[in-house]
């Protein structure tokens, strides 16, 4: 931009911070950050309470911004060039007309984030405000890093995001109409149901990239990579889904009646997407589920002692509170996956003996792992990339 900025220093900007988080809070003294065409460059605002701040038109050029709080925060038309905001919370942030080249986003919530052309007011060289011209912007992520980003239902309309990396991003709902997407890393993203029309996804590379739902008909697909993509269940699976929730609902039997009813239940191979939620709180111990297609369901509270899960696809899947105790998960894909408060842990088989949990070369980036039991768990060669670990209880570390 072509004015000059006034720049803050980092103890002004902890004394405005510190009145802001008292405005969010309701205590006295409190007072709403507006700071607009300040240059915040190169400070420390990491894990600062800033919702509901309003940064518009500053300078955060290779600002530290890790695990900051900006719901809904006003940063239309910031500059934020090489700005580290991994595990930033920016649900519903303004962001139109940022310039956003070589940040690093990776893990943070963007949920319903706006990315548009915005038009920003600058001040004149000497005038000051008094004197503004308008200039529009066009939102530019061109190399930035969301890796395990949470981008549902934002909106890039027009963006320019090439050579940008969304790797094993959530983007479901997003928007993307006409963005520029080339070479652009979109591999193991989430994106059901999103908007791609007229988007550039030329050299993009969406290997394994879940698309169902999804138009690619007027995007732009010139040497574009989709290898392994997943896309909606076939009709066959649809048909299937009946039958297979009975089958489900046998195995629960079969748990709850101490194996005098049903059986338990073989989903091998098979794509239970269509099944919906319906799996959730059932019982269903020694589930044989290898290489199933299980991708963002609701398996909260789910018995799956001693499951045989390798290979399955359970990227983005709500695991919360569920029992995979000696459940055996070689190779499944968790990218994404919701473990908060699972066990993983060892299941007692009687006459001290006991079942780990195999996790060995499972897929685990981004995946929600607090508070989760791990005890004894098996995880050779497994990648917990970004993988978040609050108070999770970790397997013993190997004798040397």
């Amino acid at each position: 931009m072509s004015f000059d900025r006034r720049q803050l220093s980092q103890n002004d900007f902890d004394l405005l911070a510190a009145g802001h988080q008292r405005y969010v809070e309701g205590r006295a003294g409190g007072r709403r950050m507006s700071i607009k065409f300040m240059d915040l460059s190169g400070l420390d605002l990491s894990g600062r309470m800033l919702d509901d701040a309003d940064l518009s038109g500053s300078a955060l050029i290779n600002t530290r911004m890790q695990g900051a709080s900006l719901e809904r925060a006003l940063l239309f038309g910031c500059d934020l060039r090489g700005a580290n905001m991994t595990g930033a919370r920016l649900k519903r942030a303004d962001l139109r007309g940022c310039c956003l080249r070589g940040a690093n986003l990776s893990d943070a919530d963007l949920t319903q984030a706006d990315f548009r052309e915005g038009v920003i007011a600058i001040p004149h060289p000497t005038k000051g405000l008094s004197a503004m011209k308008r200039e529009a912007r066009k939102g530019d992520a061109e190399g930035a890093r969301f890796s395990g980003a949470t981008l549902d239902g934002s909106n890039f309309d027009g963006v320019t995001a090439a050579k940008a990396d969304f790797s094993d991003c959530s983007m479901r709902g997003a928007r993307l109409t006409g963005a520029n997407l080339k070479e652009a890393d979109l591999s193991g993203a989430m994106l059901e149901d999103a908007e791609v029309g007229g988007a550039n996804l030329a050299g993009a590379r969406l290997i394994g990239a879940v698309l169902t739902n999804v138009s690619m008909e007027t995007a732009k697909l010139d040497r574009t990579d989709m290898t392994g993509s997943l896309r909606a269940p076939s009709a066959t699976a649809k048909m299937r889904a009946e039958s297979l929730y009975q089958m489900a609902l046998d195995a629960n039997a079969w748990a709850e009646s101490g194996g005098v009813l049903g059986e338990p239940a073989v989903f091998d191979g098979e794509d239970l997407r269509p099944i919906g939620a319906r799996l959730r709180g059932l019982k269903l111990p020694a589930l044989s589920a290898r290489g199933a297609c299980l991708q963002g369901l609701d398996l909260r509270d789910v018995a799956l002692q001693g499951a045989m899960l390798e290979g399955a696809d359970l990227r983005g899947a709500d695991l919360r509170n569920t029992d995979l105790r000696g459940a055996r998960l070689s190779g499944a894909l968790l990218s994404k996956a919701d473990l908060r408060g699972a066990s993983l842990a060892s299941l007692p088989l009687g006459g001290g003996r006991t079942a780990p949990c195999i996790l060995a070369g499972a897929r685990l980036r981004y995946a929600r792992l607090d508070n989760a039991d791990l005890t004894d768990a098996v995880l050779d060669d497994a990648d917990l990339s970004g993988a978040s670990l609050i108070k999770t209880i970790r397997p013993a570390p190997k004798a040397a």
